[in-house]
């Protein structure tokens, strides 16, 4: 009998393996399941008994699948899409959605449209949890950065899925007063990214298009060259979506324009089935398809 209880796989430690391995952290994992660190540690412990392999290491950086952890983490993502297909009536999404969902996205998109659309994703679903972060520089899904990652043109990544959800275009915009000079054929004054952030491709196209203009204000993102060109600094190659939510910036005149840019949602694959993954994907979808008039040209 003893023998037994060593091989077999206790379903209580799976879920808690698949949390502690989707979030990589112990208090996320913890505040998923609502149970205590002390509960998760003890169910890893006892999956790694039952299994005779080591799982989960433990680094500054927050937990790290061992080999034989990731090849746990595959199996048992299935075994729980499996579970949910049988407690779900005709397979439909019915009852609460726990967990936390851990979204990347640039910092322009998250502040201006993003960060309001998710939160209205906590109401609907009480049990769900959002953790949103920023970076101009892509990270990396494979090791488990995020959960989703929002990009703005279509990556060469790996196991991924992606799902375009629209475009996202540009144009210049400014004060009346600075449109005015330009459209009277005056040279242009530009407000672009700073030199840290050069290798955006807004900048390097604005850099190659008009190489002779003055740029009288650098900043990280766009939300700050939105702020900037409000206040009179220049002319801001804006995405459409923030410059019409800046009071006192209009349209410019000026061309040509660099072409739209495709929006695309990345997950795992095999986060496919995972509903916590599942809803919020869906919910952005559909909140990028309603906004689809705020992001085109």
């Amino acid at each position: 009998m003893a023998e037994r209880k060593r091989t077999e796989v206790d379903w209580q430690d799976v879920r808690v393996f698949l949390a502690l391995g989707r979030y990589r952290s112990l208090s996320a994992a913890a505040r998923a399941l609502q149970v205590n660190h002390a509960t998760i540690a003890r169910r890893i412990q006892s999956l790694e008994g039952s299994m005779g392999e080591k799982l989960v290491e433990r680094r500054p950086e927050g937990y790290l699948l061992t080999a034989a952890g990731e090849r746990a983490l595959e199996a048992a993502t299935g075994m729980e899409a499996a579970a949910q297909l049988l407690t779900r009536k005709d397979g439909a999404d019915d009852g609460d959605v726990r967990g936390v969902v851990r979204i990347n996205a640039p910092p322009a998109l998250a502040h201006a449209f993003l960060a309001a659309q998710l939160a209205r994703v906590t109401s609907a679903h009480p049990g769900l949890d959002i953790d949103l972060a920023t970076d101009l520089h892509a990270v990396s899904l494979d090791r488990r950065k995020a959960d989703i990652a929002v990009r703005i043109g279509r990556p060469n990544d790996g196991d991924l899925i992606a799902q375009s959800v629209g475009k996202l275009a540009c144009g210049f915009y400014g004060t009346d007063e600075r449109c005015a000079e330009v459209e009277a054929g005056l040279p242009p004054v530009f407000i672009s990214f700073d030199e840290q952030h050069s290798d955006m491709p807004e900048g390097i196209w604005l850099a190659q298009q008009f190489p002779r203009a003055r740029v009288a204000f650098r900043a990280e993102n766009q939300l700050l060259q939105a702020t900037a060109a409000r206040a009179g600094a220049g002319i801001a190659l804006l995405p459409h979506y923030i410059a019409r939510q800046v009071p006192g910036l209009r349209p410019c005149a000026l061309t040509p324009l660099p072409p739209a840019r495709e929006v695309v949602l990345l997950i795992r694959g095999q986060d496919r089935h995972a509903r916590p993954i599942r809803t919020v994907m869906r919910h952005l979808v559909d909140a990028f398809k309603e906004s689809r008039a705020l992001f085109g040209a």
